[in-house]
């Protein structure tokens, strides 16, 4: 792809270098930046002409790629109208829309809406929600959380304090942050036979400590920044059965996997069970601007509402934002009219086929795939910014993290160049 076109040059790198603090990166010793200047289809452009192959769906939004017509429509159309006004005491109708929509598509009892600004926000809201929704109950004493290790939902604070206690910004923060019960991450994969076994512990837990648990939050099928572990159904299924049983809401993260990215609508139907609690964003907009919501049931609505309070406890000034709401309805309208499923497994296949050779390599751990999210794990911590490097001379981008080299490209791609982009990573890896 890589065909450079001439261009002048107007973004001010050095300034950006001194003074622009860019995610999970250093001031004083930055990761290179590239300047972009357009965006369209599954392609990104940079100032200096390069055009490369987007990998990353924009961190896994921009799944119908870039300046999509009818998302271009949907937002100029809506912005003629208002761009924003306070959802407090106001409501319009994008954000009716937009909420009959996920109450349509998600599973069903998830029938009330809590609409947020962005994916951390909606667990923010979730775990909120749990804690009240006890305390409405006069259950005083279920004040904690419980998740399992290797588990990533933001970079928020309550949100950190169930990520990863050990390979995430927990340990940095450790005596400011709660401290919550971790149980080993699942270990059986997707594809393989369940073990059982990995149930004991789960379910000792459960034993041990549900009477001070509020809720259990879980990324259902996959765990994305904590590792990409793709994990069986069942653990899923057992777990949602263990929450029943011992009166702790179950909290499905799927900001990451929701609208199709595993092959599913959202991941919890690989194993055909509906949470408390839902928490969505990342492509809720197509990757226009930031969105999320978090669905709950009448139980928990009903409960918060009765309870001392009286009100859920949380307003964001942009809740419920006319644009992104407008461009979110538009976003499922497009998904929904489309062969999603169809694309997905054509994605699945391509992914693959072309990764596969990646598996011969010495550095090589795992190759696995699911829906479309490839991964090539590797046994050392990438260079990201030597990697990015030499990704853009072979016309892509691809953005590593730790030991891990992903693929979560715009369901849009062509197959010829989801190759591309899967023999980019074996070129680099190879030398």
């Amino acid at each position: 792809m890589n065909n450079k076109q001439p261009a002048n040059k107007t973004i001010d790198l050095e300034f950006d270098k001194k003074h622009i603090w860019h995610p999970y990166t250093s001031m004083t010793q930055p990761l290179p930046v590239y300047p972009v200047v357009s965006a369209n289809k599954n392609t990104i452009t940079f100032e200096t002409g390069e055009t490369l192959i987007d990998g990353m769906a924009s961190w896994w939004s921009a799944i119908h790629g870039y300046n999509n017509e009818i998302l271009n429509t949907a937002v100029t159309e809506q912005l003629a109208k208002m761009s924003h006004v306070m959802f407090g005491g106001l409501t319009h109708e994008p954000a009716v829309n937009l909420c009959k929509k996920l109450v349509d598509i998600t599973p069903k009892k998830l029938n009330k809406v809590f609409l947020a600004d962005s994916g951390s926000v909606s667990v923010e809201v979730a775990l909120k929600m749990s804690l009240q929704y006890w305390q409405s109950l006069g259950y005083k004493h279920k004040t904690k959380l419980m998740t399992v290790e290797k588990g990533y939902h933001g970079d928020t604070f309550a949100a950190m304090s169930v990520c990863d206690p050990i390979n995430s910004m927990h340990s940095l923060y450790q005596g400011f942050l709660p401290e919550h019960i971790f149980v080993p991450a699942p270990t059986s994969q997707f594809n393989d036979t369940f073990d059982e076994d990995e149930l004991i512990q789960l379910k000792q837990t459960f034993e041990a400590h549900h009477q001070d648990v509020a809720a259990f939050i879980i990324e259902p099928i996959v765990q994305n920044a904590g590792g990409m572990n793709f994990y069986h159904p069942n653990y899923l299924k057992v777990l949602r059965q263990l929450c029943d049983e011992y009166d702790v809401l179950l909290i499905c993260d799927e900001i990451a996997t929701g609208f199709g990215r595993t092959g599913k609508m959202f991941a919890v139907e690989h194993a055909n069970i509906t949470p408390d609690i839902l928490c969505i964003g990342k492509a809720i907009t197509g990757g226009y601007m930031t969105l999320s919501a978090t669905l709950t049931t009448d139980k928990i609505a009903k409960g918060i509402s009765d309870g001392e309070a009286g009100v859920m406890m949380h307003g964001p000034t942009f809740m419920g934002n006319p644009l992104a709401c407008a461009v979110a309805c538009s976003s499922i309208d497009l998904l929904l009219a489309s062969e999603w499923k169809s694309t997905i497994n054509d994605l699945n296949n391509a992914l693959n086929e072309y990764l596969s050779p990646c598996s011969h390599l010495e550095q090589v751990v795992d190759v696995r795939v699911l829906g479309a999210i490839g991964v090539v794990e590797v046994t050392d911590t990438v260079d990201v910014a030597q990697f990015q490097k030499q990704c853009i001379e072979l016309g892509v981008w691809i953005r590593p993290f730790g030991k891990l080299i992903y693929l979560m490209p715009p369901y849009i791609t062509p197959k010829q160049d989801i190759k591309t982009l899967a023999d980019a990573i074996y070129t680099i890896l190879k030398k």
